[in-house]
C-alpha cells in the first residue's frame, strides 16, 4: 500500500491507496477540491462541512469521466439493439415467425436497461438542483 498526501479545502490529508494508483488518487482529490471551491464561489461561506457534503453529492453526476462512460454505454446498448433487430429480422425470414418472440424479449430487456439508465441520470440531476 502506498500513501499520498492530498489537499482538500485547504487541509492536508494522508490517504492510502494501492501501488500505482497514487496519481489517480491525487487527480480525484484535485477534482474534489475544485468542486468545493466552485461551490464556495457560488454560495459563499456556508460552512466547510456543508460545502464538503454538497460537493460529495454532486460529484458523481457531473464528473466528466462518468458522463463520457454513460454516453459510451448508451451507444453500445443502442448498437446491440440495432444488431438484435437486424438478427431477428433475418431469423424471421428464414423461419417464418419463429424468431419474433425472442426478439421481443431482447427488445424489452434493452428498453428496460435504457429506462433505468435514464431515470438514474435524471434522479442525480434532480438531487443537484435540490442542493443548489
Amino acid at each position: 500500500m502506498s500513501q499520498v498526501n492530498v489537499t482538500i479545502n485547504g487541509r492536508q490529508f494522508r490517504m492510502a491507496c494501492e501501488d500505482g494508483q497514487e496519481d489517480h488518487l491525487m487527480d480525484l482529490a484535485r477534482e474534489f477540491d475544485i468542486r468545493i471551491e466552485g461551490l464556495r464561489a457560488k454560495f459563499g461561506e456556508i460552512g466547510d462541512t456543508r460545502l464538503t457534503v454538497m460537493a460529495a453529492i454532486t460529484l458523481p453526476m457531473n464528473c466528466p469521466r462518468w458522463v463520457r462512460r454513460i454516453k459510451r454505454l448508451e451507444e453500445d446498448l443502442a448498437g446491440h439493439a440495432r444488431r438484435a433487430w437486424g438478427g431477428c429480422r433475418s431469423q424471421q425470414r428464414r423461419a417464418g415467425c419463429g424468431g419474433r418472440h425472442a426478439h421481443l424479449r431482447r427488445r424489452k430487456r434493452i428498453e428496460s436497461v435504457q429506462q433505468k439508465t435514464q431515470s438514474d441520470h435524471r434522479r442525480q440531476r434532480c438531487r443537484a438542483r435540490v442542493m443548489a
